[in-house]
């Protein structure tokens, strides 16, 4: 009998097919000489790399479609410094919970030889430094190891957060032997929603029965469970207002009972009436220190948090009852237990409050601040509401500017994105070209502040040459807007905060955006046919009043004052 001839294939690309295999049609990143043909070769068998200008940005970018898809994001960065440069949106990904696989290169295991050519100057050890930022990291140590690692490592990202393949350069290169075994990974399959015990609805259903004025408040875990219909209708039966985190903006918008955002986000009418609650419910949502605004925005009242992750009960602020399960099963089972006439006295529905509510203006909140040279912030996010597409996605980069979160709407929770998970700025960018490319037809918004966009402004080029569309809101108030504040409220000298007034258009104009500088609402309308349909990539340099702080600096300033 003739012997068996081995089939054998290069190990990248096996793992090509098996990331194909998931289903993964596009991948991000910045190549490097240890993944060169790696990315390559993804390309080549139809998966589309899309390069970013710096890997944090790539990372990001990756981040950015898994939250837009709910699928997994893939990025694909080099090693040693490649990896470095990637670290801080990597660890943002991670604590962002988002679906992401970070492929990096990594040295060359071992020949056993006691000295060879060096140094190496891309020598880093980044096992152990992605694991202490606690990112689950998976190294291919063979040909033979590399499927499993890959299928483990995209099992991990499945699951949520950030998940690092690490690929030595000769593993990728050597030839692996095909083995007829060997599985491809497989994608994640859901688990179903979990109902919550009916011990634990009775429990909450006991506190509701009991309460006049309640408060439904949903996160963005509601509006994922799709329990907005559900909620809306125990709001009714129970004669509760309606509001959200930040994260679950506009989930309500348009129901006659609608609060907004609880928190530091919220307008004058909600803080008024959420004072007035004498019972909260939470669905979906974790309480952090903005929606609490750091202590102060819920009353001393009975609170029941419903989530489907038990550990993210009470973690931030104390649970009365807490209720385990999907937030729509949860709603659902509590409409059972609450027949119609459960609460016979209403008085968050009488016409005095509805009428408040009906004639609210969040416009009108604040008195206007501009300047001849720089307009109020809140009143440029009044007049963008107006102009931008109302089909749109925004994605925030973080700092003062984010006062500006309450006056812009989102179709529903989904499209409204966050990027402060791990306190940073920089990270808005690369995170809302992710969000564009999953949904090109539609208007994605980045907002951004001038330090933020100064660390990512290379990525400018990557938004023509991949032709994403985007419009780009730069809040420019020449300033680390957050940290001048922040020494204001100290009585502190404010100079190294600021910086010089650049115009920021003309170089966006060179990379190939249609551009403008705003310094005023008059120049803001004057773009508003380009707004209402953009047509190609849009960015506006607006020069903002420096001297408006968002509510949350002063809330954080006197936080910081009651800590020391």
């Amino acid at each position: 009998m003739p012997d068996r001839v081995e089939r054998t294939a290069p190990t990248y690309q096996v793992l090509v097919d098996d990331i194909k295999a998931l289903g993964v049609e596009q991948v991000f990143g910045l190549m490097s000489d240890d993944t060169a043909v790696f990315a390559t070769a993804l390309d080549s068998a139809g998966i589309r790399f899309y390069g970013a200008r710096h890997e944090n940005n790539a990372v990001a970018m990756a981040e950015g479609f898994s939250y837009a898809t709910g699928g997994l994001g893939v990025a694909v960065i080099g090693r040693g410094p490649a990896t470095a440069n990637g670290l801080h949106a990597s660890t943002y990904a991670s604590r962002a919970g988002s679906r992401v696989l970070i492929i990096s290169g990594d040295a060359a295991t071992s020949s056993g030889q006691a000295n060879g050519i060096g140094p190496d100057y891309k020598s880093f050890s980044a096992q152990s430094v992605l694991a202490a930022a606690g990112i689950r990291t998976f190294t291919a140590t063979s040909p033979a190891t590399a499927r499993g690692a890959l299928a483990d490592a995209a099992a991990a990202a499945l699951q949520g957060g950030a998940a690092a393949l690490l690929l030595p350069v000769n593993v990728q290169l050597d030839d692996m032997v095909l083995d007829s075994g060997a599985a491809s990974p497989s994608p994640k399959r859901e688990r179903p929603p979990q109902a919550p015990q009916p011990q634990a609805i009775e429990a909450a259903a006991a506190l509701l029965r009991q309460s006049r004025k309640p408060v439904i408040l949903a996160g963005l875990g509601a509006h994922r469970a799709g329990a907005k219909a559900a909620l809306e209708q125990l709001a009714d039966r129970t004669g509760a207002l309606l509001a959200t985190s930040a994260r679950g903006k506009d989930m309500f918008r348009g129901h006659p009972c609608n609060l907004g955002i609880v928190g530091s986000f919220s307008h004058s009418a909600a803080r008024r009436m959420i004072d007035q609650a004498d019972c909260v419910l939470v669905f979906g949502a974790g309480l952090n220190l903005l929606t609490m605004s750091f202590g102060h925005s819920l009353p001393k009242v009975p609170l029941i948090q419903v989530d489907s992750d038990r550990s993210h009960i009470g973690r931030w602020h104390p649970a009365d009852v807490a209720v385990v399960g999907d937030a729509r099963l949860a709603a659902r089972a509590l409409l059972d237990a609450l027949p119609p006439g459960s609460n016979a006295e209403r008085p968050f529905r009488s016409e005095e409050t509805l009428g408040l509510l009906a004639k609210f203006d969040i416009a009108k909140d604040f008195e206007p601040a501009s300047t001849p040279r720089t307009v109020d912030p809140r009143a440029l996010g009044v007049a963008l509401e107006k102009l931008l597409p109302a089909n749109r996605n925004l994605v925030y980069d973080a700092g003062n500017f984010l006062g500006i979160v309450p006056y812009l709407s989102v179709p529903d929770p989904g499209r409204f994105k966050l990027t402060s998970d791990f306190a940073s700025i920089g990270l808005g960018f690369g995170t809302a070209l992710g969000v564009a490319k999953a949904r090109p037809d539609e208007t994605t918004v980045l907002v951004i502040g001038d330090g933020g966009f100064l660390m990512t402004m290379g990525e400018l080029e990557t938004v023509v040459r991949e032709d994403l569309p985007l419009v780009i809101v730069l809040m420019n108030d020449c300033a680390y807007g957050a940290e001048l504040h922040f020494l204001k409220m100290r009585d502190l000298p404010v100079a190294k905060s600021v910086f010089p007034d650049v115009d920021y258009a003309p170089i966006a104009e060179a990379f190939g955006f249609q551009a403008a500088t705003i310094r005023t609402l008059d120049d803001l309308h004057k773009m508003a046919p380009m707004l209402k349909k953009p047509d190609g990539p849009l960015f506006l340099d607006c020069k903002l009043n420096a001297a408006v702080a968002a509510p949350f600096m002063s809330e954080f300033h006197e936080f910081e004052t009651r800590r020391h």
